[in-house]
């Protein structure tokens, strides 16, 4: 699946859409809507973050979590870029969660 990757959800920021330890499967794609649950990532961070997108914003995008009281999103780090877009939501198996 050319495009497509996994990802884990860690931590609270997109609580109660998406819980810590959901697993997504996300499309590898710049082109989102407003109210897409999308994987972006941030100048001078490090990782890639999962975030709802709010609006375009200059080149990237305004993103944030949909628990307000995290906020780990574009209040505190500016626009972002936007990596791929959530397609599917799975729980996985706890025996994956915990393999090493």
């Amino acid at each position: 699946m050319d495009g497509w990757f996994t990802a884990l959800v860690r931590g609270p920021s997109m609580a109660p859409t998406l819980r810590d330890g959901d697993a997504l499967l996300v499309r590898r794609t710049s082109r989102v809507r407003a109210g897409d649950v999308v994987i972006v990532e941030f100048p001078g961070q490090d990782g890639l973050m999962v975030k709802r997108a709010i609006r375009p914003a200059g080149d990237g995008w305004w993103v944030q979590g949909d628990n307000a009281f995290v906020q780990d999103d574009s209040r505190r780090y500016g626009p972002s870029t936007v990596v791929g877009r959530v397609w599917l939501r799975w729980w996985p198996r706890l025996s994956l969660m915990r393999r090493r």
